[in-house]
C-alpha cells in the first residue's frame, strides 16, 4: 500500500516539475522577448532621429542658398525686390523665420505641493489642456508670435499629452514649459493674471506660473515641414 502511495507522490513530483519547468521557460523567453523588442525599438529611435538631424542640416543649407539667391536677385530687379519682400512678410506670419520683439516669457512648472496617499496626483501636474489655455489666452490678447519650448506654434502645431510629457510639433517635453510670446508685455501679462483666468485658476492646484516681461523676446522659427494633402487653394475664378 505504502509502495503505491509512494509511486503516486513521486509521479505528482514529476509532473509538477515538468509544469513549473514549462511556465519558468515560458516567463523567461517572454521577458526576453520584450527586452529584445525594447531594444530594437530603441535603436530604430535613434536611426529615425538621427535622419532627421540630417534632414533638417540639408534643409537648412538649401535655405540658406535660397536665400543667397534671392539676395542677389533682389539687388537686380524692382520687381524682384518687391517679390522677396512679399515673400518675407508671408514667412513670418507661417511662422517660418525667427522673429524677435517685446513680449513675455511664461515658465510653467508642476506643483510641489504634497499629494496625500490615495489622492489623485493628475491636478498636481501640468497637461496639455493648462498649456492651450494659456497659449489660447496670449492670442486672444494679441501675441503675434508663440514658441513652446522653442517649437514654434504654428496653425498645424499639436500640444498633446503622451503620458507624463506633452507633444508639441512631433517633438516630446517634460516640465517645466517654457512659453515665449511676442506682444504687448503689460497686455499679455494682465490676461494671464486676470482674477478667476488661467493662472489664478492653476495656482489652486500649486502649478507654479512665472511670468516675465521682456522687451526683447527670440521666437524660433518652425523646423518641421508643412505639407498639405486634401487641402488645395482655390484660385480667383474657380468654381468653389
Amino acid at each position: 500500500m505504502k509502495k503505491n502511495v509512494y509511486i503516486s507522490i513521486a509521479f505528482v513530483c514529476i509532473v509538477l516539475g515538468i509544469m513549473l519547468s514549462i511556465e519558468f521557460k515560458t516567463i523567461k523567453n517572454g521577458g526576453t522577448v520584450a527586452l529584445q523588442r525594447a531594444e530594437d525599438l530603441t535603436n530604430k529611435l535613434k536611426e529615425v532621429q538621427s535622419e532627421r538631424d540630417v534632414l533638417k542640416k540639408q534643409l537648412a543649407d538649401l535655405e540658406n542658398k535660397i536665400n543667397t539667391y534671392e539676395e542677389s536677385a533682389s539687388k537686380t530687379s524692382a520687381i524682384t525686390k518687391s517679390l522677396k519682400d512679399d515673400l518675407i512678410k508671408y514667412k513670418e506670419l507661417a511662422g517660418l523665420i525667427d522673429v524677435q520683439g517685446p513680449g513675455v516669457i511664461v515658465t510653467i512648472n508642476d506643483s510641489q505641493k504634497a499629494v496625500q496617499p490615495g489622492g489623485n496626483a493628475n491636478p498636481f501636474l501640468v497637461h496639455d489642456e493648462d498649456l492651450l489655455k494659456v497659449v489660447n489666452e496670449l492670442r486672444s490678447a494679441g501675441a503675434e508670435a508663440i514658441s513652446l519650448n522653442d517649437e514654434r506654434l504654428i496653425s498645424t502645431s499639436e500640444i498633446r499629452c503622451v503620458g507624463p510629457t506633452v507633444n508639441v510639433n512631433s517633438s516630446r517635453f517634460a516640465a517645466p514649459y517654457v512659453i515665449r510670446a511676442i506682444g504687448s508685455p503689460e497686455t499679455l501679462e494682465a490676461a494671464l493674471k486676470l482674477k478667476g483666468g488661467v493662472v489664478d485658476t492653476l495656482s489652486n492646484w500649486g502649478i507654479e506660473v512665472n511670468i516675465k516681461k521682456s522687451n526683447n523676446i527670440l521666437v524660433k522659427k518652425f523646423n518641421g515641414v508643412i505639407s498639405f494633402k486634401y487641402a488645395k487653394p482655390i484660385y480667383e475664378g474657380e468654381n468653389k
